[in-house]
């Protein structure tokens, strides 16, 4: 018979053992996330420019500028504006193509590792490719638009046509990724419920209505909340493809704190930003867990 003193000894050793398997992530999590979080939040109250001088506590002096700054203003509608433009469209074609990879075809392998290529390539690379793409003078694009009779566009250089050119090239960034999540989510949905519908007569789009798109909630769910963070943290591709420009009609908000904290050197500043850009992700989920949430569909 095992005492309860050796049970309780046998659970600390559990225990014991658990939290030293814990130990590393924790260590590294601490010094390269938790850390950096709540530095980065004192030095949102002081104003320090790097390489200028020592730090000086200003309170709520970087928050006050921030919100009244113009520039910060435009870079949170241009991060929502690249947030509209590629979510809904982005999600609604990966769903189309999941659909279409969901059927039995010949070489459907072949076509699910096409979709997924773009997820798995350096975006660095895929800007640097797709600046050729919206070459004005020798890119695919404007071959194709001419080839139609319609005129060239200056894709990357006019303020109007900047973003959608960006908010395109984020569709099919992540186009890999949603549908490999979606033909996921397709592939769970139980066939005797089809069986059981087609049965009673349904139709096509009435098993899409009642059944899959049903279930499919739980997966619609996940891709809406990573889509709407990765798209609050857009940077790369502004980066290497428009710098912002031109007129900073692509200057997202993250672009902005990089200009501001490590091309200006005004770090405090940088990470009022920086805490701001937190809190509205932040709200952003939690809006969309309360509003979405309870209409999610779980087996």
């Amino acid at each position: 018979m095992i005492s309860s003193r050796n049970i309780s000894r046998r659970q600390w050793g559990e225990w014991l053992t658990a939290y030293a398997f814990l130990l590393p992530s924790f260590i590294v999590l601490s010094v390269f996330i938790y850390y950096p979080v709540v530095y980065a939040f004192g030095l949102s109250f002081q104003r320090w420019r790097l390489l200028r001088g020592p730090a000086a506590f200003i309170g709520l002096g970087n928050y006050e500028f921030l919100f009244s700054s113009e520039e910060f203003w435009q870079a949170l509608w241009n991060t929502f504006y690249f947030a509209l433009g590629s979510i809904p469209t982005g999600m609604a074609v990966a769903l189309l193509i999941a659909l279409l990879l969901n059927r039995p075809l010949r070489g459907l392998a072949l076509y699910r590792t096409a979709y997924f290529v773009p997820t798995i390539t350096s975006l660095v690379a895929v800007s640097v490719v797709w600046m050729w793409i919206y070459h004005p003078d020798v890119g695919l694009m404007n071959y194709f638009l001419q080839s139609v009779g319609l005129p060239g566009v200056r894709w990357l250089n006019e303020p109007g046509s900047a973003m959608p050119a960006l908010i395109l090239l984020g569709i099919w960034r992540g186009m890999g990724y949603n549908v490999i999540i979606y033909l996921a989510g397709l592939q769970n949905i139980p066939q005797h419920l089809y069986e059981a519908a087609q049965i009673d007569g349904a139709n096509r789009w009435q098993l899409f209505r009642y059944i899959t798109w049903p279930m499919l909630t739980p997966t619609s769910f996940l891709i809406l909340i990573v889509a709407v963070i990765n798209s609050f943290q857009s940077f790369t591709q502004v980066h290497v493809m428009t710098q912002g420009g031109p007129l900073g009609s692509t200057t997202v908000i993250v672009y902005y704190l990089y200009q501001q904290a490590f091309q200006q050197f005004n770090m405090g500043y940088g990470s009022a930003i920086a805490m701001v850009l937190f809190g509205i992700i932040l709200i952003l989920t939690l809006i969309q867990t309360k509003m979405l949430g309870s209409r999610v569909h779980y087996q």
